[in-house]
């Protein structure tokens, strides 16, 4: 079962590096300073400014979908604005709202069904006032930076020039590492299933994402308030739109292909322009959009500024922690499922002690902290925390982990192995992180609602778990763990071909021995497998799964035996002092006729370890 966190990164001065293509030109793209976000590698957005990226100004106004309304907002923005949430029982907002004016505030939007009012105030006593009225839970201020002036009157972010390409569609290393390109066998996602991209907004005009791009249901969720003005879901930055098109670029034989190409991607952008920062508020406004608004799946790749760790002992930050958590809550509560990324600064999220780059919109500090303080949204229950992995598998350099808070893995990039998807304007380039990571996890989850449309968010959350490949530590003390659950990898990497198997069978005919066979020290054993009903001889891609659980594994010489009594050796002594051999082999085994009794046999050529065939299979 799946628990939480994701986020930006501890410690982050957003450094991504971008590799921007268009009609197979590659630029390099800059990053602003000022933008204090990710590490190295990217969860928080990174920026183009140089390039011709559009940099454009954003955002929100008018009302929020069904669950928030605007209320008497200041006519004109004052210096000094800060905005607040004004926490009441579910459905006790009116009861309350008329004291906002009178201790010095304005109501900038309400969310009743979840108790929640975004109110906005130059009063620095503002807070402690609220607290005294009578129906007010909570009140704390969601940052230590003005309200921009943008809030009451924000501009639509530019429409970016777009550049055709001749790159054409080919299986890139991500997708065949999660076997996407096999699971487009099953389903390459309905188009009922909706996907929300919360994050800097997302190009809609892209060449790779048009064709299935939701508007009706996109909008700005930033300031926190709804505005569903076309192109208000704009991207102010290049992030958004990369994560979109991983989860969902069209299978159109041109740039590249989404992990769900056949779903719907929606864009809510929580980021403000210019800091490109994204508030409780905002986050909070992009999760009930979502719950209304009937999205299946939600993609997140950013923590909720301005801290990256919200404590319950600050009276601001644990109202931002239970504003998010009820928002969360209420869309999960009408079936949409959050996926997370873990963040990029390669800390334990399992054992917190410091924050130092908290608030990021104004003087970051250095302050202790607990696991009691928390990355939002992603250490919410509910939430699929995704840590990244490089090319091949291994953990990825900059990917935070932690046992019992990471619940998957994914393709996030390392070094010069970047993931490659969409960019503003119809380009492309690679990055690295964890927020590549993340929409790679959303995509399969888009696939498992696709063939399951029944499934509840919970249900989707088991089956991402369930059907990941199991990744044991490697040999670093900071994982810890078991090899079916840990803190580098979770419950392991995903897998969208077994995610959306269900009871559709793999490819040619598959057949499987679950019995244990016990493999003592310095003794042969096999394992039977009767194969019939399979025509002709065996394939000259004949796949192996073997799953041996097994101490040293340099101890072990592992052979495929045909019906004739020909021998396959599919490992001879390797891996030294690695544990368990959980892999799928490809053997030329054409000149075998296929049916009869094959055989695993395995041998231990050493004393002190021991083990067992959990299980292997054959696919035909």
């Amino acid at each position: 079962m799946f628990s939480l966190i994701s986020g930006r990164t501890a410690g982050r001065s957003r450094t991504s590096a971008i590799s921007v293509a268009a009609l197979g030109t590659i630029v390099a793209l800059a990053t602003p300073a000022g933008l204090a976000h990710a590490a190295t590698s990217d969860t928080a957005p990174v920026a183009a400014r140089s390039t011709g990226a559009s940099t454009a100004t954003t955002p929100s106004t008018a009302t929020t979908g069904k669950a928030a309304t605007a209320k008497a907002a200041p006519a004109a923005w004052a210096a000094g604005t800060r905005a607040y949430l004004v926490i009441t029982a579910p459905g006790g907002t009116a009861a309350v709202s008329g004291s906002v004016a009178a201790k010095g505030g304005s109501v900038f939007a309400t969310y009743d069904a979840i108790g929640v009012i975004v109110a906005h105030s130059t009063s620095a006593s503002f807070a402690a006032s609220m607290r005294t009225v009578s129906g007010v839970q909570q009140v704390g201020a969601t940052r230590t930076s003005d309200v921009p002036a943008d809030a009451y009157n924000p501009a639509l972010p530019a429409n970016p020039s777009q550049s055709t390409t001749t790159l054409t569609e080919s299986n890139r290393w991500d997708m065949t590492q999660i076997k996407a390109d096999q699971a487009w066998a099953v389903t390459t996602g309905s188009a009922s299933v909706k996907v929300g991209v919360l994050d800097t907004g997302v190009d809609d005009q892209h060449q790779d994402i048009a064709p299935n791009f939701n508007a009706a249901d996109s909008a700005s969720c930033a300031y926190g308030k709804a505005d569903a003005r076309a192109g208000a879901w704009r991207d102010v930055d290049t992030h958004g739109t990369h994560v979109a098109g991983t989860i969902a670029a069209a299978k159109n034989g041109k740039g590249v292909i989404g992990v769900a190409p056949g779903v719907k991607i929606s864009s809510v952008r929580i980021a403000e322009p210019g800091s490109t920062l994204f508030f409780a508020e905002n986050t909070i406004c992009g999760f009930v959009w979502a719950g209304d608004h009937g999205f299946k799946v939600t993609n997140n790749s950013y923590y909720t500024d301005p801290w990256q760790f919200n404590c319950p002992d600050n009276l601001d930050q644990a109202a931002i922690i239970e504003g998010v958590r009820r928002a969360q809550e209420y869309a999960e509560g009408k079936g949409s499922l959050q996926v997370a990324a873990a963040g990029n600064s390669n800390y334990d999220l399992a054992n917190k002690t410091t924050d130092t780059a908290s608030p990021n919109d104004s003087t970051p500090v250095t302050r202790t902290i607990t696991n009691a303080c928390i990355d939002i949204p992603t250490e919410l229950p509910g939430v699929v925390t995704v840590a990244a992995q490089g090319n091949g598998g291994a953990k990825a350099s900059y990917s935070n982990f932690g046992n019992g808070v990471i619940d998957i893995a994914a393709p996030g990039g390392d070094g010069s192995s970047g993931v490659y998807s969409t960019l503003p304007g119809g380009k492309y380039g690679n990055l690295n992180g964890t927020s590549m990571a993340s929409p790679h996890v959303a995509g399969v989850a888009a696939l498992i609602a696709s063939v399951n449309p029944s499934f509840t968010p919970a249900q989707i959350r088991d089956q991402l778990g369930v059907q990941a490949t199991d990744r044991a530590c490697p040999s670093d003390t900071r994982c810890k763990g078991t090899t079916t659950k840990n803190g580098f990898f979770g419950e392991g990497a995903v897998d969208a071909l077994k995610a959306v198997g269900g009871s559709t069978p793999p490819p040619g005919k598959y057949f499987e021995n679950l019995t244990d066979v016990t493999v003592p020290d310095n003794t042969t054993v096999e394992s039977p497998l009767t194969v019939s009903g399979v025509t002709g001889n065996a394939p000259a891609d004949l796949k192996v799964g073997v799953d041996i659980k097994h101490t040293y594994i340099g101890d072990l010489k592992v052979d495929l035996v045909a019906p004739d009594g020909s021998v396959y050796t599919l490992h001879n002594r390797t891996g030294g002092s690695a544990d368990n051999i959980v892999q799928t082999y490809t053997v030329n085994a054409s000149s075998e006729v296929a049916n009869g009794v094959w055989k695993l046999r395995v041998n231990d050529n050493a004393s002190q370890d021991s083990g067992k065939i959990d299980a292997w299979n054959l696919t035909f």
